[in-house]
């Protein structure tokens, strides 16, 4: 029984935690960005702590421009990549460097690291590209 208490404080912990940075991000950024990620480690069965991110947007020339960088917070987020008046519509990269958060644990990985390419169509939206690890394997797709 208090195993299982501990594990409810515990799960309240990060959610205080979660809305903290989640408060952080806003005030950071004046707003919240209209884009945002969040990399779970799907092995460990908790965020991906540490792990660099790079953005680029695809000029008209098809040359790839590095627009923001940053490292996940302790919930796997890396808020206030940008704000909305230098979002638009193009295609955009994020660039998760696997292979350092990997080594950083001491965990051989088989992707060095994953670039996800996607398009902006309505830059008014919000996007959310979610990031699931492994060390051999890694899935992702438009959240909300």
């Amino acid at each position: 029984m208090s195993g299982y208490r501990i594990d409810i404080l515990t799960n309240h912990l990060r959610a205080s935690q979660a809305h903290s940075n989640l408060i952080e991000a806003v005030n950071m950024a004046g707003q919240q960005s209209p884009l945002t990620t969040h990399v779970l480690d799907t092995a460990l069965g908790r965020p991906a702590a540490e792990l660099p991110i790079t953005l680029y947007s695809r000029s008209p020339e098809m040359a790839w421009l590095k627009i923001a960088a940053g490292k996940t917070n302790q919930d796997g987020r890396c808020p206030g990549l940008l704000t909305q008046e230098t979002f638009h519509n193009g295609v955009y990269k994020i660039h998760f460097d696997t292979g350092t958060y990997h080594k950083a644990l001491d965990t051989p990985g088989f992707y060095p690291y994953v670039e996800v390419v996607f398009e902006i169509h309505d830059p008014n939206q919000h996007y959310h590209v979610p990031l699931l690890l492994s060390p051999f394997s890694y899935s992702t797709y438009r959240g909300s």
